[in-house]
């Protein structure tokens, strides 16, 4: 039997990141995109155990501003891209709001640290939520192009094809065909014990 499980990453950072402060004892507050503004100082020890613990999770401290501010704009393009509503507003007008800097100076900052332009990661994370979007079934190609903002489902299978190699149609039937054989092989193994 398998189950499909949907994550909501920022939402567990700051779970994971609430308890790894509670356990330092430390005074602090959550901010957005996984910043932690702290009301006193901690020791050296302290923010190394932080830092250990924080790994086994996955998640590391972000020692360079610069670092810190591509990661804000990734997280701001997940919350757009994952967005439960509709959004229309362009990308680059949402992104320069969201962190108050022009779109410009983020796009340079953004290619220099990540080696890939803003327009990229974007089509990686929609690829990513078409594809979580296909697996699930719960909407048809027509309507995972306009939650997406694709113009067309021509396009949206364009950007699909050069990211993945296979076309939406493709994924969905290969997303089929796995079920149904793992129907067959749970059938098979009941029928057997």
């Amino acid at each position: 039997m398998k189950m499909y499980v949907k994550f909501d990453f920022n939402a567990l950072c700051k779970k994971v990141l609430d308890e790894k402060l509670k356990e330092q004892g430390l005074k602090y507050r959550l901010l957005n995109f996984g910043e932690v503004e702290f009301y006193e100082a901690f020791t050296e020890e302290q923010h190394n155990n932080f830092k250990k613990n924080l790994e086994d999770y996955g998640i590391e401290i972000i020692e360079s501003q610069k670092i810190a501010l591509v990661q804000k704009i990734k997280d701001a393009i997940v919350e757009l891209v994952f967005s439960k509503d509709i959004v229309a507003v362009k990308a680059s007008i949402y992104i320069a709001e969201k962190l108050n800097h022009s779109y410009g100076y983020l796009s340079n900052l953004f290619s220099e640290v990540a080696y890939t332009s803003i327009e990229n990661f974007i089509i990686l994370q929609k690829i990513e939520y078409a594809k979580e979007l296909i697996i699930t079934n719960k909407l048809n190609l027509t309507e995972i192009a306009h939650k997406l903002n694709y113009s067309s489902v021509a396009h949206l299978s364009t950007q699909f094809k050069n990211t993945t190699g296979i076309t939406p149609s493709q994924f969905q039937k290969i997303i089929i065909k796995r079920r149904k054989e793992q129907t067959v092989a749970v059938t098979n193994k009941m029928l057997y014990e």
